[in-house]
């Protein structure tokens, strides 16, 4: 935005704005923050848009929240707890549980042909976890309270306890690397160290969220070891549809303005083939547990056959994964950008219906059933419910473009190679 170069401290980021605060007037200075420069760019134009949605969306949420209360949300104790407030906030955490694993392919397991998209992963996973918890801090009544209840509470023999711990180490982590990485530091054994605890930290706190689920005994749909498994796997494969979208978008969707590294890895066959394999295996995992449902008459199991009727159920399977499985395992489609960009979009909009299908869809049984209740319950999502969503897409998307226009997000270890391709400042 003021600069030809990544600054790299925030001494002299601060040292810029001032500099140009002085130079252009505060008028012009509110200007240039909300367009991200003076020369139109992709990034500034989703900056504006999505600021401008972000702002609308939390806006609404906090007059429904001050003038109804809780009561605007479509969930009732005695019913559907957790709404889509609370799949939206799953949907987030494991995309960046997801960005993290796929990150680590590059600094903790090796594989140096996914250095170009390491730095833009880890800034991606720590604005989709910060979009995640505030979604979750809108959607719980007060929750400042976790400043002190957790740490006087110490429930430590429950998931959710930990799923907290854990998801909050992981950001601290997160921003460490980043910083490191913002520095140029990837191989010392500072970088090393943190990058192996930063994997170590997201398979606890995403396996940790899918226990939150899994040791429910009284909720049949959720319960089982097989939950964290599921969450860790399918947060693997909205890391990997995550990042082939958010690349493509940096570029204006046109190869030709990556740098040659990254363009050799968008071009090449590594990123379709580990994305196949990662919905291969969801597919699987989400046949299994749909057959294992629908099979078994165990009380509490009838929201499966609900759940297989809906039309959201179909899109999901058919168009959302078996669509993508097959465009990627194609030699013919699977290195052209316009199937990588529709598969993975089609896979990350199969995912948000996912969250919100094992969410709601757990909930719709009553534990306590007798001749008193309806055979499943009713749920629609709340006007507030759909803007706390729409306020968590808005919020990732505007730190994205932020990020995107401030940080040199495709940079790699100089070892790797001699020039990089930068980013255009304003």
């Amino acid at each position: 935005m003021i600069a030809k170069q990544e600054p790299k401290s925030f001494g002299e980021v601060f040292a810029l704005l001032s500099r140009l605060y002085r130079e252009e007037g505060a008028v012009n200075f509110l200007k240039l923050c909300f367009t991200l420069g003076k020369t139109p760019t992709p990034a500034g134009r989703w900056w504006m848009w999505s600021s401008i949605l972000t702002v609308a969306a939390f806006l609404f949420v906090m007059y429904q929240l001050v003038f109804v209360g809780h009561s605007s949300f479509n969930t009732s104790s005695d019913g559907v707890n957790w709404g889509m407030a609370i799949s939206t906030y799953v949907f987030f955490a494991l995309i960046s549980s997801g960005l993290t694993m796929i990150a680590s392919l590059a600094m903790v397991f090796g594989f140096k042909q996914f250095y170009p998209v390491a730095k833009r992963c880890i800034f991606l996973a720590i604005i989709t976890l910060a979009s995640g918890f505030a979604v979750l801090a809108l959607e719980l009544g007060h929750p400042f309270r976790m400043l002190w209840a957790m740490p006087t509470g110490m429930q430590v023999m429950s998931p959710m306890f930990w799923m907290g711990v854990f998801y909050s180490i992981d950001l601290v982590l997160l921003f460490i690397k980043f910083y490191l990485l913002w520095q140029e530091d990837w191989d010392s054994p500072l970088s090393k160290f943190v990058g192996a605890a930063s994997f170590v930290a997201v398979i606890l706190a995403s396996g940790m969220l899918g226990l939150v689920f899994g040791s429910m005994v009284m909720r049949p749909m959720w319960y089982g070891p097989f939950t964290s498994i599921y969450f860790m796997l399918t947060a693997a494969l909205c890391g990997a549809a995550a990042i082939v979208v958010t690349t493509y978008m940096a570029y204006g969707f046109d190869r030709r303005n990556m740098g040659p590294h990254l363009r050799e890895l968008a071009e090449g066959a590594d990123l379709p083939k580990v994305f196949a394999t990662l919905i291969g295996i969801t597919l699987v995992m989400f046949l299994t547990r749909f057959w294992v449902g629908l099979w078994s008459n165990l009380d509490g199991m009838d929201g499966f056959h609900a759940l297989v009727r809906t039309p959201l159920f179909h899109v999901e399977l058919w168009l959302g994964l078996v669509v993508p499985f097959v465009m990627m395992l194609s030699p013919g489609m699977q290195t052209k950008m316009s199937h990588q960009m529709t598969a993975a979009f089609l896979v990350l909009g199969a995912m948000f219906i996912n969250r919100y299908e094992f969410i709601i869809g757990g909930q719709l049984v009553p534990m306590f059933k007798g001749m008193w209740a309806a055979s499943l319950l009713p749920y629609e999502p709340s006007a507030t419910e759909w803007a706390l969503t729409v306020m968590g897409i808005g919020m990732s998307l505007a730190l994205y473009a932020l990020g995107e226009k401030l940080f040199h997000l495709s940079a790699v270890p100089p070892t790797l190679l001699e020039t990089e391709d930068r980013p255009a400042y304003a």
